[in-house]
Order: C-alpha cells, then sequence, then structure tokens
C-alpha cells in the first residue's frame, strides 16, 4: 500500500490559523473573564439579600410586640383613674 505524501501547508495559511487559535482563546479568556465578574456580582448580591432578611427578620422581632403598647397605655390610664378615684374616696390630705 502506497502512503500519500503529507500535505504541506502554505507559510501564510500556518499564520492565519494560528492566529485565528490565538484569537480563539483570547475570545474565551475575554468569556471567562466576564463570566467571573458576573459571579462575583451575583455573589455579592446574593450576600447583601441575605443581610437585608436578617436585619428584617430582627426588625420584625423587636418590634412583634409593639401593638401590645396601646394596651398597656389603656391599662395604665384606668390604673391612674382607678387610683385617683380611690384617692377621692379616702379623702388624701394632699389634695
Amino acid at each position: 500500500m502506497r502512503r500519500r505524501p503529507a500535505p504541506t501547508l502554505d507559510p501564510a495559511d500556518a499564520a492565519r490559523w494560528r492566529a485565528s487559535l490565538l484569537a480563539g482563546l483570547v475570545v474565551a479568556v475575554v468569556v471567562w473573564a466576564l463570566l467571573e465578574i458576573l459571579r462575583r456580582a451575583a455573589v455579592d448580591v446574593e450576600t447583601s439579600v441575605a443581610d437585608v432578611w436578617t436585619a428584617g427578620k430582627r426588625l420584625a422581632q423587636n418590634t412583634q410586640t409593639a401593638h401590645l403598647l396601646d394596651g398597656t397605655r389603656d391599662g395604665g390610664v384606668a390604673l391612674l383613674s382607678e387610683l385617683e378615684r380611690h384617692r377621692d374616696l379616702m379623702g388624701d390630705p394632699k389634695t
């Protein structure tokens, strides 16, 4: 069986081939860099969202009983009026 001779590559074609490989490598590196920037930005956003979520939960924990202050105030007013009524009935000399 006869072997065919290896094809020869024109030096200009070889230079174009190398240039296209180099350009492809540059494009791949640029794409990788952009994706890495995007990944880091996504991690930063995720961290910030988690911080905001945690702060919101802490705020909710700290304010969950704020509605009870109205009842406490109303009870204090009622207690004060009751004390004044008892003082009036006992004839407190301070008045």
